[in-house]
């Protein structure tokens, strides 16, 4: 039987499907990080194109941090009301969560086979199961003690942790405009950082990562052209060798693995996990 409270979610995950953009899935939940974490365009036999989509426009070179600069930034506007909570732990684990067990997932949950639902579902499960790559401790948490179990694994069994968000200063903001750093941008010294960033699926999804490699965290406040002000949370990642060298932020910065420095905004349903030295 279906948990009651999946039933009051996937409705609105129906609905987020149903939204397509030139006949690709646009998922107001965490799409543009489906699309941009690691690249699926080749395992989802999407063609890539020059365009640069406003969901990419999150990425930027580390030169660029500093105050008084100016850069095009895409902060989505959420509605917490409609977008999918994590499970309870006890929910969760009666839900399997599997591509090797999708049909009877698809067949729980009411969705067919073949449909936008389930294409999204699909990928985010293989985006689950893919491989880490050298250097990297990665997981997908479906619940948040599920998350917390993970984060323990990775800062330590004792370990105490903190959570760092964007936060949006102004009641309203255009999505996408051009942003200037209006302060100096304030780095966070921790010895581990684990990002987490939500995946399109009938409840919440949260894949979330973390290398041993030199990443710096930063707070950053921007300002809109429209005068909006936003407190971001911002990750630069200054080793990208082993990158897949199809993930979108090379394209967004026309660039190649071990480059440059790579250096993202999150969204404000993101988060990035600190631990408390």
């Amino acid at each position: 039987m279906t948990p009651p409270s999946i039933l009051l979610v996937y409705s609105v995950f129906v609905l987020q499907c149903l939204q397509t953009t030139q006949g690709h899935l646009h998922l107001h939940h965490g799409s543009h990080w489906n699309n941009h974490l690691r690249s699926r365009t080749q395992d989802s036999g999407m063609k890539r194109h020059d365009h640069i989509e406003p969901e990419l426009k999150v990425f930027f070179h580390y030169k660029d941090l500093k105050a008084g600069n100016k850069m095009e930034i895409y902060f989505p506007t959420r509605d917490p009301s409609t977008s999918p909570h994590l499970l309870s732990k006890h929910e969760s684990d009666a839900i399997p969560f599997s591509s090797s067990q999708l049909s009877y997932i698809l067949h729980l949950l009411s969705f067919s086979e073949g449909s936008k639902q389930a294409n999204a579902m699909t990928d985010t499960l293989h985006h689950c199961e893919f491989p880490p790559i050298k250097g990297e401790a990665k997981f997908c948490a479906t619940s948040l003690e599920s998350m917390f179990d993970s984060l323990h694994k990775i800062f330590g069994p004792s370990s105490k942790f903190r959570v760092l968000t964007t936060t949006y200063l102004s009641d309203s903001i255009s999505p996408l405009q051009n942003y200037t750093i209006s302060e100096a941008p304030m780095e966070i010294p921790a010895p581990k950082i684990v990002g987490c960033h939500t995946l399109p699926y009938p409840y919440a999804v949260f894949y979330c990562h973390g290398q041993e490699s030199d990443n710096k965290v930063y707070k950053v406040v921007v300002e809109g052209e429209d005068g909006g002000r936003v407190e971001a949370a911002a990750m630069c990642h200054m080793d990208t060798s082993q990158w897949d060298p199809t993930h979108n932020a090379f394209r967004a910065l026309r660039s190649v693995p071990g480059a440059s420095p790579v250096c993202h905004f999150f969204p404000s349903d993101n988060l990035v996990w600190l631990p408390v030295t």
